[in-house]
């Protein structure tokens, strides 16, 4: 009776078997331990240096990540950002990903066009902001401009590579049982694509929320990007770092947002 008590009760667990183990609890233990030594490393050079201008404390940072909070700045910044980001990343989605299956199925079509976007994607989307400017003015649609073209080159060569990957005896297989063009892009094309599609959409949205905060430096009155470069001129370093904070804390729960719905699109890639 006692051994059978005895082999009830739980095993202790220590914080090395969880660093040891698989799952969410290791992940979640190592990622706290990794920006525990970043943030320690970050005072002692902040305190090294004594100069907060140049490198503040992190307690410097977080009191004004409270103030901005409290006024009500920082989130108007953030909303203004990520309106951008999200209207630029569903435009690049809703042309890039049918112009990719279009070119992968239509051979005269790839020979006319993908040319002209091989010309066209080695531009960096900062190169684009005079242009967007000149055509769009500024405010939202100059962002709006430029974080769709950011998005978009990743997007269309992971749906086109996509694409171009589905086998032919499965498009074969449609035809004989009576596709059409129309159908065989759309039941068949895209789903076998739907990997790599949501790969470049991933990426795609990553290249969006990093361009719309270059974009804001120059073409916008509002955003993190704008509130990152009147800090800087106000020599308010704090405040910049909060503004590259918070865009690394938002990329980081965008990434993993659509990493958890991924889950839900693709499941049999989850196993």
């Amino acid at each position: 009776m006692e051994r059978a008590i005895r082999t009830n009760i739980p095993p202790r667990i220590s914080a090395r078997s969880l660093l040891a183990g698989p799952g969410w609890a290791a992940n979640t233990l190592w990622a706290a331990i990794g920006i525990g030594v970043f943030v320690l490393v970050w005072t002692a050079i902040a305190l090294q240096l004594q100069n907060p201008v140049l490198l503040p404390t992190p307690a410097v940072v977080l009191e004004g990540f409270y103030r901005l909070l409290a006024d009500g700045y920082l989130v108007n910044d953030v909303l203004a950002s990520l309106k951008r980001v999200f209207v630029g990343f569903l435009m690049a989605s809703a042309v890039g990903v049918p112009l990719a299956l279009l070119l992968a199925y239509f051979v005269p079509l790839r020979r006319l066009i993908l040319p002209v976007v091989t010309l066209i994607r080695p531009i960096p989307p900062i190169a684009w902001i005079p242009i967007a400017i000149l055509w769009f003015g500024v405010g939202d649609k100059p962002s709006f401009f430029i974080t769709a073209i950011a998005a978009f080159f990743p997007i269309f060569l992971n749906s086109f590579f996509g694409g171009m990957s589905v086998e032919d005896q499965h498009l074969n297989a449609a035809r004989s049982l009576g596709a059409k063009k129309v159908s065989l892009v759309i039941r068949i094309m895209f789903p076998s694509a739907l990997p790599m599609i949501w790969t470049g959409l991933k990426i795609g949205l990553g290249q969006s929320w990093m361009a719309v905060v270059t974009a804001e430096l120059i073409a916008a009155q509002s955003g993190l990007g704008y509130m990152i470069q009147m800090s800087r001129l106000n020599l308010e370093t704090a405040y910049v770092l909060v503004g590259m904070v918070t865009i690394g804390v938002l990329g980081s729960l965008m990434g993993a947002a659509l990493s958890g719905v991924e889950r839900y699109v693709l499941p049999w890639k989850s196993k």
